[in-house]
């Protein structure tokens, strides 16, 4: 097998560019000034060919993966969640990676990708619930986004409602991804979710985001949506 060096792996990002790309993608991801303008596909087949090359060899990829450019990151996390090695790699590389996370994008991204979850739920969970009290706005949003991609069931909704309630949400990026999990709670668990927010213990800007988003959802009926908009708050309540 051949070595790789960090500059070999930012060459092939750089020959994947799109430039209008990279126009239209800067000016949804705020904080990321350094993007070479990648598809996500294109990133994820990259990642899929270089773990083929270097024969499923995680630990000298994310070596030579730098952390300058948004796609590096990105990359970083897909090589994570291809990798299958078990509940506690998995927590590990967890640790290694949120650190990183500065951006919605990556910390998305990165979330979707690592489906291996599913099969370590509460492992992973316990780890979730210390991001989730750190304070720390993208650490928070990675707790939350977690649970949307991996935990609306009946097992998890009342804790779900719990640390909604506990988190920090006084950062943008953290009070989005908490009104993102209550909008999909709604889709799910509609009726429980609404007796939830009654008595819910959310600022207001959360609070009528989360209402908004479900609304935004062709998932909940017309019906539904009226009743959401009728327990809107006003500025201040």
């Amino acid at each position: 097998m051949k070595n790789i060096k960090a500059e070999d792996i930012r060459k092939g990002l750089m020959e994947l560019r799109d430039e209008k790309y990279r126009e239209f993608h800067s000016g949804l991801v705020p904080g990321e000034d350094k993007i070479i303008g990648i598809r996500i596909p294109v990133i994820r087949k990259y990642a899929r060919e270089l773990l083929k090359e270097y024969h499923k060899d995680v630990d000298l990829l994310l070596e030579n993966t730098g952390v300058e450019y948004y796609e590096e990151k990105v990359l970083k996390g897909m090589l994570i969640g291809m990798e299958k090695k078990g509940a506690e790699q998995l927590l590990k590389r967890i640790e290694y990676f949120v650190p990183l996370i500065d951006s919605w994008a990556v910390c998305d991204t990165f979330c979707a990708g690592l489906k291996e979850t599913a099969k370590y739920r509460e492992e992973v969970y316990g780890l979730l619930e210390k991001y989730m009290d750190s304070g720390r706005e993208f650490y928070v949003r990675f707790g939350l986004v977690m649970l949307l991609d991996y935990y609306v069931d009946e097992e998890y909704l009342e804790r779900i409602f719990q640390w909604t309630e506990k988190a920090e949400l006084k950062d943008y990026y953290a009070a989005m991804g908490a009104a993102w999990l209550i909008s999909v709670c709604f889709v799910k668990f509609y009726d429980r979710t609404l007796e939830f927010m009654k008595t819910a213990q959310l600022d207001t800007f959360t609070y009528n985001k989360a209402l908004q988003k479900a609304r935004e959802s062709f998932r909940l009926s017309e019906e539904q949506k009226r009743e959401l908009k009728e327990i809107k708050r006003k500025a201040g309540e």
